[in-house]
């Protein structure tokens, strides 16, 4: 892995994995701000699952693995959350 490559912009989920004692808490922030900072067009189900081959082998019991993997289930569900305008009309 390359600190910055096309998967991970900025290289956060590569020093995610190095910070020793890092907690899922910390993970979940790093996690927000690497998607946040993938471009528009790129598919960030497909770059999670590339992310989590890539890492997941190696450091399975890693925070990071579980916010990614949770990150790419909870993309698989998309809820609306809505407010009075959700619920239907009687």
């Amino acid at each position: 892995m390359i600190k910055g490559d096309e998967h991970d912009p900025k290289g956060l989920i590569f020093e995610a994995y190095r910070i020793e004692d890092i907690s899922k808490a910390e993970c979940r922030s790093i996690f927000l701000d690497w998607a946040l900072s993938l471009p528009m067009e790129r598919d960030t189900g497909a770059t999670l699952r590339v992310l989590i081959d890539q890492y997941g082998g190696t450091y399975p019991d890693h925070p990071m693995t579980e916010v990614m993997t949770e990150g790419l289930t909870g993309m698989a569900a998309p809820r609306r959350r809505g407010g009075w305008r959700s619920r239907p009309r009687n």
